[in-house]
């Protein structure tokens, strides 16, 4: 199984390569835009965005709302799996 996280772009590292700075729950990371840059576009209009990320790479931009509902929904499976004990590996 596949999991996309929910982040916003907040800065952007470098244009020429693409890269950019995302955070999610306090925790930022350093991602590829190469899958949601538009050809010629310029990366600093996706600073504020949110995007869905995985594996280093922001696969596609999502609404603010849809981001923070996931997020939520997120938060829940988490307070799930450690009322269940299922936390950890």
């Amino acid at each position: 199984m596949c999991l996309g996280v929910p982040a916003e772009i907040i800065a952007i590292e470098d244009s020429e390569s693409q890269t950019a700075t995302v955070e999610v729950s306090g925790v930022r990371r350093r991602v590829s835009l190469a899958c949601v840059l538009a050809e010629g576009a310029e990366p600093e209009l996706l600073v504020g965005k949110w995007v869905l990320v995985h594996v280093g790479f922001a696969m596609s931009l999502i609404d603010t709302d849809e981001a923070h509902r996931t997020l939520a929904l997120l938060a829940e499976l988490e307070s799930l799996a450690e009322d269940d004990g299922s936390t950890g590996g």
